[in-house]
């Protein structure tokens, strides 16, 4: 696991709509991380990724508060399975905790069903609920 870099940008793209693909139709649109901003992200030394020797999956994480926010894992659909996206969860756990922060946040959306079992598992609490209108012009 690295940070990445400029060169991982197309690598990161691909990876995020290929992983975040199967929610669209359940969803109604694409979500969020299919659409991201990686260049600045990584720019801004927020995502990390998980090479052997190509690109397997990457996060996004940065400071929110005295929290770090993990704001996207995402792992290629032929490697989930293997351990890659908690393993990314653990590294941005490790970075909260180097920095100092008092926890590390996340959300999800309610469709993707497989975060939320995954979560709990990882010691992740659930403490709110938002509705989020996809689009002001419908």
């Amino acid at each position: 696991m690295r940070l990445a870099s400029a060169a991982d940008l197309m690598a990161v793209q691909n990876c995020a709509r290929a992983a975040y693909a199967p929610y669209v139709a359940a969803m109604g649109q694409p979500p969020a991380p299919m659409t991201a901003d990686y260049r600045d992200a990584i720019d801004r030394g927020q995502v990390w990724v998980c090479v052997a020797p190509d690109l397997k999956g990457f996060a996004r994480w940065f400071p929110k508060g005295s929290a770090l926010q993990l704001e996207t894992v995402a792992v290629r659909p032929q490697d989930q399975g293997r351990g890659l996206g908690t393993a990314l969860i653990r590294a941005c756990e490790v970075a909260a905790r180097q920095a100092g922060c008092e926890a590390v946040t996340l959300y999800t959306n309610s469709k993707m069903v497989e975060n939320l079992r995954l979560y709990p598992r990882l010691g992740y609490l659930q403490v709110g609920h938002e509705s989020v209108r996809p689009s002001v012009y419908e």
